[in-house]
């Protein structure tokens, strides 16, 4: 299995990130906190938005943090992925073992990515053909696009 991780320059609130989950048609959207702690650009109340488009599948549960480092709980620690990060895996085996999942439409396509974001209590997991990510100011609104196609020199 390799991965790559995907936030450069952001990631969620690392103590209350206050994770919101929606479903629109074949898309999820992820609202959550930014972290202002280690991120100066970002202030208290400043959130993120990823949305995944043409979402098959989703799942929110374990590992939390504590699961994670203290009972290994993981199915991808092994690999060398650390806490807190939001990451595509590649050859995760996703196809066989993609536990209590949420369907969304239900159907793969040849495009489907598996991606991996750890929150502090709760992991999120999804298969979509790809996904954008926006910061929402918290006095003002400003896009931020990723690119949600990374190219294999971020492969680890």
């Amino acid at each position: 299995m390799r991965f790559i991780k995907l936030n450069h320059g952001w990631n969620a609130e690392p103590n209350v990130p206050d994770v919101k989950i929606a479903v629109d048609d074949t898309d999820v959207i992820v609202r959550f906190r930014l972290n202002p702690f280690q991120f100066k650009e970002f202030v208290y109340g400043d959130e993120g938005l990823l949305t995944f488009h043409n979402c098959c599948q989703y799942r929110v549960g374990v590992p939390n943090d504590e699961g994670f480092y203290q009972y290994g709980q993981s199915r991808f620690k092994q690999y060398g992925i650390a806490w807190g990060e939001f990451y595509q895996l590649e050859d995760s085996g996703w196809e066989s073992e993609f536990p209590d999942s949420i369907q969304v439409s239900g159907q793969a396509t040849e495009n489907c990515k598996h991606y991996l974001f750890y929150f502090r209590d709760d992991t999120f997991e999804c298969i979509a053909d790809s996904f954008n990510f926006q910061v929402i100011h918290a006095y003002h609104t400003h896009l931020r696009n990723e690119e949600s196609n990374p190219t294999d020199s971020g492969l680890q």
